[in-house]
């Protein structure tokens, strides 16, 4: 009786340990999800990059204001960039260029420069260039192209998650960002041999 008793007690024992563990856990879960929702909560606070093809201009803007505005190389008539909402999904320092038969460690020549902000659409991304000259003109494969400094300046102000819009259309709105574009538009000036492999 006695053993049976001690079992018993055991067995309430490992039950209470085994139930303190599982709420242990579930706290724990909770607690990371509370963490995640606050910085989704973060990134959706109306931080966002805006793309006008037709300005070939980039602001980032916060709770709809626009803190910065840059100069920008966008794809070229033959490979124009995608036009959408997407968000950014990668942030990489110093990145390795892949094209197929081709890979470029980070340095002086490789086509993505610095920085790679990349967004989760496969292939394209923010990132810098070995061909400063582009910039301004409809030069690349698809991607945004910024100076250096540029875009190491805007890396550091975004996050995974932040939300880009690229517009190939003139409004009102992109008007209140960028200013109305001249009478005699820009139009694509780089043939698309200036676009470095596929970017």
């Amino acid at each position: 009786m006695q053993r049976r008793s001690n079992l018993d007690s055991k067995i309430l024992l490992a039950k209470r340990a085994f139930a303190t563990v599982i709420f242990i856990l579930f706290a724990l879960r909770g607690s990371r999800a509370q963490q995640a929702t606050l910085q989704t909560g973060d990134n959706e606070s109306g931080r966002k990059i805006v793309v006008s093809i037709a300005h070939r201009k980039l602001a980032l803007v916060e709770d709809g204001k626009v803190e910065k505005i840059y100069e920008v190389a966008v794809g070229a008539d033959s490979s124009p960039s995608p036009t959408g909402v997407f968000e950014i999904s990668t942030r990489l320092v110093k990145p390795t260029y892949y094209h197929p038969g081709k890979v470029i460690p980070a340095g002086p020549s490789n086509p993505l420069g610095t920085r790679w902000i990349g967004l989760n659409t496969k292939g394209y991304g923010i990132h810098g260039t070995n061909l400063e000259g582009s910039i301004g003109k409809a030069a690349s494969h698809g991607c945004i192209r910024m100076h250096r400094k540029d875009l190491e300046q805007l890396f550091a102000l975004v996050q995974v998650g932040d939300q880009v819009e690229i517009r190939d259309d003139s409004d009102e709105d992109l008007a209140s960002i960028f200013g109305e574009l001249p009478d005699s538009a820009p139009v694509t000036d780089v043939a698309s041999s200036i676009a470095v492999n596929g970017q």
